[in-house]
């Protein structure tokens, strides 16, 4: 991967570019991508009060690979950031990062999978990146299953990587198009101490009359007792589709980490707070314009001792190509001050402009919430996002300016800029 350093000042810059290079010799396609991005925003440093930070980065993706085809494939992701005002924001933070890098090889019997190097596995109880092997495979017509070992990257920055590791997998039992059933476990070491030892199932069923339910149940080992349990069902009549759901987490259970001191959210572990959800979204598509959504919420805190129903309706009207408006009203009413509020948005996409305007589309995104009780004396918080731009080169360019501006009780107010261009570039040899 190559890390790029920028010198100069530039505010709220983006460069984005697509490269693809077919091969003629050979029956691989290579295709590379960079996302260049300047941005710009006020900040306190060690050093300095209200400092301006603008943030230089690079992201750089290459893929080699038969698109549609078993075989060997090779796939290079990463980012990095240079700080072009040349302050000391960033100097507690890394500099950049090979978010994935490995060799893939597949075939079509038995849907076989191995992938090697840096990657990201998300199946299960596993939402991790590790360094390592995983390999998946159907194992006959009505079950697959999937392994996985290496050592676990956010690992990397405590105390090195001796006595770090990760494995796991998941056994599934399916019939195409009625239900999958799947078993799945990992265990993470810290510092050859155990950090995390999970198993869960989770379940994908496909009922008659346009019925699908989904869910799973996660439970510690460390802690001997469920995580997590989140269930729902997906139903359509007509034009209107209900999905209701339940979801319940113990926090000790959920983020309890043992060994494992680079959880980021592991001071939620001695809280002892458990949190029941349950709820429903309704959607009525009037037509191929309108569309109608109402929700309800309702979420119960054990340790907080506060029970909070939120009621919303949302409206969004679509047109031509891109075109979108809409809005939504929200009321969660709480016994504590952040759950009791009530909140207005609007948004719009608008890419149908007279020819005469120097821009092509405008969008905009306003959000409003007002607190029935000061939280840190402020009662209301604030979000506004505007943008506009115009494509050219048969919408191979695309310039977009945009501006961001959020208050909240949280943090007193917050400018950022951005100018981007993006650009999109194919060229088969």
């Amino acid at each position: 991967m190559i890390m790029t350093k920028w010198s100069g000042r530039f505010l709220g810059l983006g460069i984005m570019s697509v490269l693809c290079l077919p091969t003629a010799a050979f029956a691989a396609e290579i295709s590379v991508k960079s996302d260049t991005i300047f941005r710009g925003f006020e900040r306190d440093t060690a050093t300095e009060s209200e400092a301006m930070v603008l943030p230089a980065y690079e992201y750089l993706q290459i893929d080699v690979d038969t698109p549609g085809e078993p075989g060997l494939a090779l796939h290079l992701y990463g980012w990095g950031r240079g700080d072009l005002a040349d302050k000391d924001y960033y100097d507690d933070t890394t500099d950049g990062e090979v978010l994935y890098g490995y060799l893939e090889y597949s075939k079509k019997e038995a849907r076989f999978n191995a992938k090697l190097g840096r990657q990201h596995v998300f199946e299960g109880v596993a939402n991790e990146t590790l360094d390592g092997l995983r390999i998946s495979s159907d194992l006959g017509r009505y079950f697959s299953g999937s392994l996985y070992g290496g050592q676990q990257v956010a690992m990397s920055d405590e105390q090195g990587r001796s006595g770090d590791s990760i494995y796991g997998g998941r056994l599934s039992h399916h019939l195409i198009g009625r239900y999958a059933l799947g078993v799945s476990y990992k265990k993470i070491t810290n510092d050859s101490e155990d950090a995390e030892e999970m198993t869960g199932v989770d379940l994908a069923a496909y009922l008659p009359y346009d019925v699908n339910l989904f869910g799973n149940s996660t439970y510690n080992f460390e802690s001997e007792d469920w995580a997590e349990h989140s269930y729902e069902m997906r139903a359509t009549f007509g034009q209107l589709a209900v999905r209701p759901y339940f979801q319940k987490f113990k926090y000790d259970d959920y983020f309890a980490t043992g060994a494992n001191s680079a959880g980021p959210f592991r001071f939620l572990a001695d809280s002892g707070e458990e949190l029941t959800v349950g709820g429903g979204d309704f959607t009525l598509s009037l037509d191929s314009t309108w569309v109608l959504v109402g929700k309800f919420k309702h979420y119960t805190y054990e340790v907080l001792d506060d029970a909070s129903p939120y009621y919303g309706a949302q409206a969004t009207w679509s047109g031509e190509k891109h075109c979108q408006i809409g809005g939504e009203v929200g009321y969660m009413n709480g016994e504590v001050a952040q759950n009791d509020y009530y909140l207005v948005r609007l948004f719009t996409y608008w890419d149908q402009l007279p020819a005469i305007l120097p821009i092509g589309f405008v969008s905009a995104d306003v959000v409003y919430v007002g607190y029935d009780k000061p939280i840190y004396e402020e009662d209301n918080s604030l979000f506004v996002s505007l943008g506009a731009g115009k494509k050219f080169m048969e919408d191979a360019l695309e310039l977009k300016l945009s501006g961001d501006y959020s208050s909240d009780p949280y943090f007193d107010q917050d400018v950022r800029g951005m100018l981007t261009a993006s650009y999109r570039f194919g060229h088969s040899l």
